[in-house]
């Protein structure tokens, strides 16, 4: 199966020391919840579960949102719409293969940088049952 040339060219940006750089700078603006996502693909794609074809999909959620130039600018009111959307979608479509083990590392490093946060931030149970 041939990924769509977009999703490709993503994840040529995709960075593990670049993720972290861009969260860490901007784990605020980005809210607590799409900072939750971007830790479950980065913990997936070190889970042996994780088929090539997820692996695809979470190199180029995460390569978008290490992206400077999308399709709003992060600098703009509301500028991070675009990079939680594809964060969501991702989890979406990978949620069957993420484990309680990827989830609780997510959790822990969402909790360190932000205290401790709603128990609803953690909860991608309606994306496991719909996949």
């Amino acid at each position: 199966m041939k990924a769509p040339k977009d999703l490709e060219r993503y994840t040529a940006y995709y960075n593990a020391e670049k993720l972290w750089k861009k969260i860490k700078r901007h784990a605020r603006k980005i809210g607590a919840k799409a900072v939750y996502y971007a830790l479950v693909l980065y913990y997936a794609l070190q889970s042996p579960t994780i088929t090539k074809k997820d692996k695809l999909i979470i190199y180029g959620a995460l390569g978008y949102l290490i992206l400077p130039i999308d399709l709003l600018p992060d600098f703009l009111p509301g500028g991070y719409t675009d990079d939680v959307a594809g964060l969501a979608i991702a989890i979406f479509k990978i949620a069957r293969n993420i484990t309680p083990e990827v989830r609780a590392k997510a959790q822990t490093k969402v909790n360190e940088w932000f205290g401790k946060v709603s128990p609803d931030t953690f909860d991608i149970t309606d994306y496991q049952n719909r996949s």
